[in-house]
């Protein structure tokens, strides 16, 4: 069985991200690190999840805001991310994966219906209340649904990447650039070729 392993530990204290440049010339497996001994207290706190996202944008109806070196520069070679997850009335995470993370989630408001599916196709969903965890395993499918269709809900994750990824099933399925062949959705998802264009123009608006 195949050992899971997470980001690589850092060989110092902390690796403090620098001023982000869009003329970036070296790429790493992370950000460039800045002199240490210019690092402050600022570096290793934020309030980027202390404010509630909107969550009117149809047809989700959910916010999801994420730490990042950008907001959080202390974050850089910790391996680490956490999130906030703000969710309208009915709003949903849709099904997507993490390919480089597992999360686990607190419900902190309303209720959630959260599950994932493993390897072999078996489903495991739950309802969170305030205070409850569900866990997802790296790597699987999974979502959040609020059940309340007028009330919201709040959730906290956190994940054990810099740089978890993610990918949502439907868009990387219909609408990746370029786009798959069509003969290949149509046989993958059993629909015809109306199907797939019907479909695409839904997920593009």
């Amino acid at each position: 069985m195949g050992r899971v392993k997470s980001d690589p530990d850092p060989l110092q204290d902390y690796c403090v991200s620098p001023c982000h440049s869009s003329h970036q010339q070296i790429f790493l497996n992370g950000v460039l690190c800045k002199d240490p001994t210019e690092a402050t207290v600022s570096d290793f706190t934020t309030s980027a999840l202390s404010r509630p996202g909107n969550t009117q944008t149809k047809p989700l109806m959910t916010n999801v805001t994420v730490t990042t070196t950008a907001n959080l520069p202390g974050l850089n070679t910790m391996g680490l991310t956490m999130a906030r997850l703000d969710f309208g009335g009915s709003g949903v995470v849709p099904p997507h994966v993490h390919p480089r993370a597992s999360e686990v989630t607190v419900c902190l408001d309303g209720v959630l219906l959260v599950g994932f599916v493993d390897t072999s196709g078996r489903v495991f969903t739950q309802e969170l209340h305030p205070g409850e965890t569900f866990v997802f395993p790296k790597g699987l499918i999974h979502f959040l649904y609020n059940i309340d269709t007028v009330s919201s809900a709040l959730a906290v994750s956190g994940l054990n990447s810099q740089n978890p990824g993610t990918q949502i099933v439907s868009l990387s399925s219909f609408i990746p650039k370029p786009p798959f062949l069509q003969e290949v959705l149509k046989s993958a998802f059993d629909i015809n070729g109306q199907d797939v264009a019907r479909i695409r123009k839904s997920l593009q608006r």
